[in-house]
């Protein structure tokens, strides 16, 4: 019988369907945004707009076909090597992803298994193997890695631009503040995915308690990934050209994730996409990209993070002193101060009191990867991807 902690649930399948909708909302709303724009002449927001949409579905194409490929040659994926995957065969597959259904199709087939597992009463369901659910979780795992991408590739990005929008020219719609929400939405509820996921997978990695633990962890994410947002958009206000400091802060992190030699990918085309993509998420957020031991590189990101942060809307007062006067100076700037003070206490007393390091092996952030060596799942991607 397995535990409850190994099952793939009712709950999680409910969980999936609604990460689902979001998905749906966030891409349905981006989409509807950049047509207003279009139609009411703002050809650049609408262009923007859309290519964020458009990048962050291409990237995750591209890896999920790649994964589907691996996947086919991979014994403990495809004990039958009949090269079928979700039986689709490798014409299938790229035509899926040419026309972007590649991430709705996973949707589709773990929805689809995952129901057959936990809701269908017939005999041959009733007892689930290990196998059954751990295929499952393998399934919902590269989900929300993909899903990890498209966040910061288009939900973050796309927040960054309509507070640019709405900060910086005084334009509001109702339609921009759905897509506005939409995105933090999706951020939130990749980045909770992404470590239920996790802590599944690694069978080193100790389950985050419930309660005070998860609470802070993810004030910490979402309180330090939006404040950030904010103090760059207020960059952007005061100047166009703060653009290129944000792409040095992303080739530094590019430069890092070469440096430190991440080996996520079968192959170096799409490592070398993957350590780029990496570069982006560390623009706004701090992840271990290699399970090593990143304590100094970790607190060096957050002092460098905090002195972004504040000196975001002193700059802006300084050289513009008129912005003052305007109605989102300082409610955006209390918000960046105090975001930013609780953001980086969520982060320290999560890594003081409640971080289960020595309670079990476990990589994270902060502690690295411990050398136990990982059972042989269908969860293998995961021990080389962003750590949390």
């Amino acid at each position: 019988m397995l535990q409850t902690d190994s099952e793939f649930t009712k709950a999680r399948w409910v969980c999936t369907l609604i990460g689902l909708g979001f998905y749906l909302v966030d891409i349905v709303t981006d989409v509807g945004l950049a047509v207003k724009y279009f139609l009411n002449g703002h050809l650049v927001w609408a262009g923007l707009t859309l290519l964020f949409v458009v990048i962050g579905s291409t990237a995750t194409q591209v890896f999920s076909y790649s994964w589907y490929r691996d996947d086919t040659r991979n014994p403990l994926v495809n004990p039958g090597g009949d090269r079928l995957i979700s039986g689709m065969n490798r014409g299938g597959l790229i035509g899926l992803h040419v026309v972007q259904m590649g991430i709705f199709t996973r949707y589709y087939h773990l929805l689809k298994a995952g129901y057959r597992a936990v809701w269908s009463k017939s005999p041959e369901t009733v007892d689930c193997s290990r196998e059954v659910h751990l295929a499952l979780f393998g399934q919902a795992t590269d989900l929300s890695m993909l899903k990890l991408f498209e966040t910061f590739l288009e939900s973050v990005p796309q927040l960054l631009l309509q507070l640019c929008i709405l900060l910086g020219h005084g334009h509001k719609s109702i339609l921009q503040g759905i897509c506005m929400v939409g995105s933090f939405i999706n951020i939130a509820w990749a980045i909770v995915d992404y470590r239920r996921c996790l802590r599944r997978s690694l069978p080193q990695v100790q389950e985050m308690p419930s309660g005070l633990p998860t609470f802070f962890y993810l004030m910490y994410k979402l309180l330090t990934i939006s404040t950030h947002i904010l103090s760059l958009s207020l960059f952007l206000i005061l100047s166009l050209y703060s653009a290129l400091g944000m792409a040095v802060l992303w080739l530094a992190g590019t430069l890092w994730a070469h440096w430190v030699h991440t080996d996520f990918c079968t192959s170096k085309s799409l490592e070398r996409l993957y350590r780029t993509i990496v570069g982006v998420v560390l623009v706004f957020t701090f992840f271990n990209v290699k399970g090593q031991d990143t304590r100094w590189p970790m607190a060096v990101y957050y002092v460098l993070y905090a002195l972004v942060n504040l000196s975001g809307p002193l700059l802006l007062v300084l050289v513009r002193p008129e912005a003052e006067s305007t109605e989102y100076f300082w409610p955006v700037t209390l918000l960046i101060f105090g975001g930013t003070v609780l953001g980086l206490a969520c982060l320290l007393l999560y890594y003081t009191v409640c971080h289960p390091r020595g309670k079990s092996l476990e990589a994270d952030e902060v502690d690295g990867h411990m050398g136990q060596e990982r059972e042989p799942d269908t969860m293998l991607r995961m021990s080389n991807f962003l750590q949390l």
